[in-house]
């Protein structure tokens, strides 16, 4: 089968590899989409990916064309997004039931090979059956929209708060749904980039700007969440956060990124700062909230893209050009 492969830090190639075979309780899926983002480039850095090389693809949804001889719970035929979190289930973490911060973390596309490819493999258990109006191409959008759940778990929503989001690609622009479906009174949303913030506002943002100090807001927000990663945005966000209010840090940064506190104002204030990694209990529901209709695929997906030119697609997704970008075997 043909699959992208990431082969040292930078150089990612596609080629032919050996086809998967399931293990008593897997199935081999047939992708049919598999989105980039921010964890891909990452891995392309080498970071996070233990080793490589390394079939990236942690975002990826297709049909089931072969079972382990223990599976009885899907068949051949099956439609499914999956789940890419490989939990070890013995650490501390594991059994408080903290999987995603499992102290031997472990991912489909990040430490095992994903759906970058024609066919991947994944554990039964990591697999959510979509219904028939459900189109697999689009499906790859579940992974995301479960961590954006797992972001408002954390957040433990607040009615009538006021959002400030920094960034508009696409995890900003489905924490912007969610905002507004979790009783958010208004969301405010930032970016450079103005072909994203006009998405932003075609999903019916309270108000798009390049810089906080656009919006009339001296006392900052209730709720402030970083979907970018960027060291410059993090540092503005924690300065924009209204007494009592929760910073989110949500975007993936380099490893080397830092920001500076002020202890003093966190203690006087009692602002909240607090992190959301990847997935948790979360993604059975973002799959029931994408069958019922909570993003549009038309707006979230701009490009869609051979695997055959999973390179490209990478440098596109390394420019900030588009939003969410997927490749199609």
């Amino acid at each position: 089968m043909r699959a992208a492969i990431v082969e040292a830090p930078g150089k990612v190639s596609v080629t032919t590899v050996d086809d998967p075979t399931p293990g008593r309780r897997d199935v081999v899926v047939k992708v049919a989409s598999c989105g980039l983002c921010g964890t891909d480039l990452h891995i392309l850095q080498g970071e996070f990916a233990p080793t490589l090389p390394i079939v990236p693809g942690h975002e990826f949804a297709g049909e089931i064309v072969a079972v382990g001889t223990g599976v009885t719970e899907l068949a051949v035929g099956d439609k499914v997004a999956v789940d890419p979190s490989l939990h070890c289930h013995e650490c501390r973490y594991c059994r408080s039931g903290r999987g995603n911060l499992c102290d031997n973390w472990a991912a489909i596309g990040v430490t095992v090979p994903g759906g970058a490819a024609e066919f991947a493999v994944a554990p039964v258990a990591n697999c959510v059956k979509l219904p028939e109006h459900i189109d697999v191409a689009d499906a790859a959008l579940i992974e995301p929209l479960s961590c954006a759940v797992r972001g408002y778990d954390v957040l433990k929503g607040n009615l009538g708060a006021e959002v400030l989001i920094y960034g508009s690609g696409t995890m900003g622009l489905m924490m912007l749904e969610l905002a507004k479906r979790t009783g958010a009174a208004s969301v405010e949303v930032l970016d450079v980039n103005p072909q994203r913030l006009q998405t932003a506002t075609l999903l019916g943002c309270t108000g798009a700007a390049a810089r906080a100090e656009e919006f009339d807001r001296p006392g900052g927000w209730d709720v402030v969440i970083d979907a970018t990663g960027n060291a410059g945005a993090i540092q503005d966000g924690l300065g924009r956060v209204a007494k009592g209010g929760t910073f989110l840090q949500f975007g993936v940064a380099d490893y080397a990124t830092t920001a500076v506190i002020e202890p003093y104002r966190i203690y006087n204030q009692e602002i909240t700062i607090t992190g959301s990694m990847a997935v948790l209990h979360s993604y059975e529901r973002a799959a029931a909230l994408f069958a019922s209709g909570v993003l549009d695929p038309a707006v979230f997906i701009s490009d869609r893209l051979p695997l055959e030119q999973y390179p490209e697609a990478i440098d596109q997704f390394k420019a900030g050009v588009g939003r969410k970008i997927v490749v199609q075997p």
